[in-house]
């Protein structure tokens, strides 16, 4: 597609947030222009609950697929610019039209006078409009019901735009409206998947993974750092918090209560969790649980492991099926990271009759006993390695010092 000098955002969702509305939408333009910046050209003009682009030479192609890629944008269009005269919005039309990549056979137009004192009604500019097309476009029909293009012609005071096409965008909230969590990061298809949607909910998120090395080998965590990247295309950079696992794993593997040890590990990880979160000034935990999933995500197994931490679990995938885990995988480009072969922390020790049903006070009893079991949580998050993933790709690895 070429010839486009100007694209059209809408915000959507965000109007409905009152007072509020310009804080949201500001967030979503400068996530916009943070996203587009290797775009230097390109100039943005702010209207009510929408935004202009003037590309000015930029390639639309590329910005466009920038802009799929922005949460609280809910569509946009290329759109011509006119003068308010009639001559002008007409020959914009057909422009517009001559401009598409296959001729129409049919089509209707869809006038909307949003600037009162343009002398013609929203009704009168449909007729003006599409009359003018028909008589320069043989062979074009007029189909109001299921017309193979419908062009749109918006007249404002700042001028007339019109466009036939409308892209849809992610929808959802504006990057970090909602607060920050912290994402529970395996490796595996469902948590970058509940990492997705939590961001599409206003989320800004970092990330924790529990890697057991030399149990688990560094390609493991190569595709942890490799799935972050991919989730900080729709977030920004995120932050990722590899902890070290293999000491408390290994001491919890020697308890006699085989059963209990899935259990006793993630609770582990949520106390750990929590401990990066209050550090970090994350207001709750986010993981890629799906109920009855597996021994660890009964209804049992959830309250249980829950319990162990104060700040609010949220689990983005809690009622969905694998298949619909898979399909969103699949659209964000995770899936096939995901599936790499790579041992992580989880599939390691794993008891042959996993407890589904454990007991919380049974739990926490046996936790009590654990006397060696709270400096090492102390220790792990001490010895946590942090790494910095997306952005200007300014990757980097530094020992965060965190008491």
């Amino acid at each position: 597609m070429s010839g486009i000098g100007m694209i059209l955002l809408r915000f959507g969702e965000l109007t409905l947030k009152g007072k509020n509305r310009n804080v949201f939408e500001n967030r979503v333009m400068s996530h916009i222009s943070e996203t587009l910046a290797p775009y230097p050209r390109i100039k943005f003009t702010k209207a009510f609950g929408r935004c202009y682009l003037e590309l000015n030479g930029e390639p639309y192609e590329d910005v466009a697929e920038k802009l799929k890629t922005v949460f609280g944008l809910v569509s946009f269009s290329p759109v011509r610019k006119a003068p308010l005269d009639l001559q002008a919005i007409r020959e914009a039309a057909l422009s517009e039209m001559r401009r598409l990549p296959q001729p129409p056979r049919t089509f209707k137009v869809s006038a909307r006078r949003a600037d009162k004192t343009f002398p013609y009604s929203s009704m009168e500019l449909n007729h003006l409009i599409g009359g003018y097309l028909l008589k320069h476009t043989p062979g074009l029909k007029v189909d109001v019901h299921q017309p193979e293009v419908e062009l749109h012609a918006e007249v404002r005071q700042e001028g007339a735009f019109v466009y036939c096409e409308t892209i849809p965008g992610l929808g959802g909230y504006p990057r970090g409206s909602n607060g920050k969590a912290m994402l529970m990061l395996s490796g595996g298809i469902d948590s970058p998947v509940a990492g997705w949607l939590a961001m599409r909910k206003g989320l800004l998120l970092e990330a924790v993974h529990f890697h057991s090395f030399p149990y688990t080998s560094e390609r493991a965590q190569q595709k942890v750092i490799d799935l972050t990247r991919k989730l900080a295309i729709y977030g920004g950079s995120i932050k990722l918090h590899m902890v070290p696992f293999t000491d408390i794993q290994v001491k919890l593997n020697e308890h006699k209560m085989k059963h209990l040890l899935i259990t006793l590990m993630r609770r582990a990880m949520f106390a750990i969790t929590e401990k990066l979160a209050l550090k970090h000034d994350a207001g709750g935990i986010v993981t890629g649980e799906s109920l009855g999933q597996v021994a660890s995500q009964t209804l049992a197994s959830l309250h249980v492991i829950g319990r162990e931490v104060r700040l609010p679990v949220l689990r983005p995938l809690i009622a969905m099926d694998k298949s619909e885990i898979i399909k969103i995988a699949e659209k964000i480009d995770t899936y096939a990271t995901s599936i790499l072969p790579y041992e992580d922390c989880c599939t390691l020790f794993v008891p042959k009759s996993p407890s589904t049903k454990p007991n919380l006070r049974i739990t926490e009893t046996i936790e009590r006993r654990l006397l060696w079991l709270p400096d090492m949580l102390n220790l792990a998050v001490e010895r946590t390695e942090t790494l910095t993933i997306g952005g200007n790709e300014t990757d980097f690895r530094k020992n965060e010092q965190l008491f």
